[in-house]
């Protein structure tokens, strides 16, 4: 059996997992609503407040499966009543961030244009000094999201100029020597 995917996973209270046709699981909570649907060769069970991930066979594929879905329905869980949130850090002279508009932000990053970014549904963005925030329920999307902000400017190796993960280390590179 899988490790991860022979755990059960724990509801919390305020949380709802109901299951439906097709392997459709459908998470509430104080924050808001998930559905996904998941392999049919994945039993999901919901009782005594816990969510069990079985597998059919042991076929090289359902082993990937097991431990994935068990993840995918935790991540869920989690997300509807904690939240998931990336901090990204802008680092560079005349480098900044501002709200321009409701989940919109505006960066001057060194290009000759700003460049704006709209959040998609579901994620919410603000920027506080140097630091922007991305928040939302789904773990996925907030990760993606984060991504494609950091994507704008890629932290430069030499002086580390960039947008870069809040507790992201990086090395900075030696620059050349003068003469010989």
């Amino acid at each position: 059996m899988s490790r991860i995917g022979r755990l059960p996973i724990v509801i919390p209270q305020g949380v709802t997992v109901t299951l439906s046709d097709n392997n459709t699981v459908t998470v509430k909570g104080g924050l808001g609503t998930l559905t996904r649907s998941f392999a049919p060769a994945m039993g999901i069970e919901v009782k005594d407040g816990h969510v069990y991930v079985t597998r059919q066979d042991d076929q090289k594929k359902n082993k990937a499966l097991h431990g994935l879905t068990r993840v995918l329905i935790n991540n869920m869980i989690v997300g509807v009543s904690k939240g998931y949130e990336k901090v990204l850090t802008i680092n560079g002279v005349g480098y900044k961030v501002a709200v321009t508009g409701p989940n919109q932000l505006t960066f001057n990053v060194g290009y000759s244009h700003p460049v704006v970014v709209d959040a998609p549904q579901g994620i919410t963005l603000s920027a506080n000094g140097n630091d922007v925030t991305v928040k939302g329920i789904d773990k996925e999307l907030v990760g993606q999201t984060a991504a494609n902000i950091k994507r704008i400017r890629i932290p430069d190796p030499y002086h580390l100029y960039g947008i870069r993960y809040k507790d992201e280390v990086l090395v900075k590179k030696e620059g050349k020597t003068a003469g010989k």
